[in-house]
Parts: C-alpha cells; sequence; structure tokens
C-alpha cells in the first residue's frame, strides 16, 4: 500500500471512529436506538471529514513532527514523556474534523469529557491536555485552506 494510501486510509478511519463517538453521544437523547443511529451516522461523516483532512495534513507527518518538539511547547511540564502529549496531539487530530470550522474555546466543554477516554495511559489531566490539543488545532488549521482564520489568535 503507498504512503499516501495508508494516510488516507488512517485518516478516515480516526475520523470515523471520532464520528462514531460523537454521533453516539448526540444520538443518546433519543434513546439507545438513537445512538446507535447516531454512530452509524457519525461514522460516514467522520470518515468523510478524516480522509479530506488526510488530504491536507499527513497523519505520520503530523505525529512526526509533534515528537520532535513537545518538549519546546510552552506548556510541556519538565520530566514528562512523549508518552503523555501523544494522546493529546492524537486527540487534537481526531476531533478536529468533527468540529471543523468551530473555535476550540467553542467545543472545549465536549473535548474536556471525552478526555478520560480519549488519554488511555497519559499522566496529564485536561488542563495540560488542552494546550497539546489547541496546538495540534492549530497546527490543522494552518494547513487546511480556510481554516487559519476561525480560531482568532
Amino acid at each position: 500500500m503507498s504512503e499516501i494510501k495508508k494516510d488516507h486510509s488512517i485518516g478516515a478511519g480516526t475520523g470515523a471512529v471520532a464520528g462514531a463517538v460523537a454521533g453516539a453521544a448526540i444520538g443518546s437523547a433519543a434513546g439507545p436506538l438513537g445512538t446507535a443511529a447516531g454512530a452509524v451516522v457519525g461514522g460516514v461523516v467522520g470518515a468523510r471529514a478524516g480522509d479530506s483532512i488526510a488530504e491536507w495534513v499527513n497523519p505520520t507527518e503530523y505525529r512526526a513532527h509533534f515528537e520532535r518538539e513537545y518538549k519546546r511547547a510552552p506548556y510541556y511540564v519538565s520530566g514528562s514523556r512523549w508518552e503523555d502529549y501523544e494522546p493529546a496531539y492524537r486527540y487534537g487530530y481526531d476531533t478536529y474534523p468533527h468540529y471543523r470550522g468551530r473555535r476550540l474555546d467553542e467545543v472545549e466543554r465536549d473535548l474536556e469529557h471525552g478526555w478520560d477516554r480519549a488519554r488511555g495511559e497519559s499522566r496529564l489531566a485536561w488542563p495540560e491536555a488542552r494546550e497539546a490539543v489547541r496546538d495540534s488545532w492549530h497546527h490543522i488549521e494552518r494547513a487546511m485552506p480556510g481554516d487559519a482564520d476561525r480560531d482568532g489568535r
């Protein structure tokens, strides 16, 4: 499989997962059937969005960039490891397609609620992870045509 095809598959897959989780959460207001329907619809929409993000932000290069740079970030906590920050950068990449066009501040509560599920073995609490997620969103926004002006930096 070519690197480009692989990266699009990664982008579509992460978008599908993020979309399914968000769709299930939104659909849960309608009960169990709403949860299931929301997950299906969210997964389809998320896969499309994730694939379009992968058009502009190669997930392999994205990860490598942050792995090289995380210790230089102003939010880096001395003694933290890549394994602490990687889930936050991945969470930013995975959630951005679902919220594309909205500012992080507008959706922060949703993201905060999802952090405990997304964090894996990360030792970062949401306040520290939030800055890495914000950094990841800015990285994507700079790469996406028409999105860089959304955050009002």
